[in-house]
């Protein structure tokens, strides 16, 4: 049972979702930020939340072999965080991308 006081709520307003275009986006200048070198990204929802927001995660190709990266991402007031920098965001194994339009970038 939730209960609310006068002109308030205990349950805390989520705000719309990002789309996967911007966090996407928002990860590639991430990774050139990073001075990192890859030759594609692939992003994807997977269903996840952290903090009562929606993960995306995005795989990176990272070299010739090919050497590929989960980075599972949170995108939040213009800011986008990763697993990578902190690590209570889940990023497990999950089947996202099977049934899921994905989109692709190359650098």
């Amino acid at each position: 049972m939730v209960i609310s006081g006068c002109g308030g709520s205990s349950v805390a307003k989520q705000s719309a979702a990002p789309s996967v275009t911007s966090v996407k986006q928002a990860f590639v200048a991430y990774l050139k930020r990073k001075e990192l070198t890859y030759r594609s990204v692939a992003c994807v929802r997977n269903g996840r939340r952290y903090q009562g927001r929606p993960i995306v995660r995005c795989n990176v190709n990272f070299g010739m072999d090919p050497h590929v990266e989960a980075y599972c991402t949170v995108y939040a007031n213009g800011r986008l965080t990763t697993n990578h920098e902190n690590d209570a965001i889940p990023c497990g194994h999950d089947n996202a991308g099977f049934d899921v339009p994905v989109e692709t970038s190359s650098s």
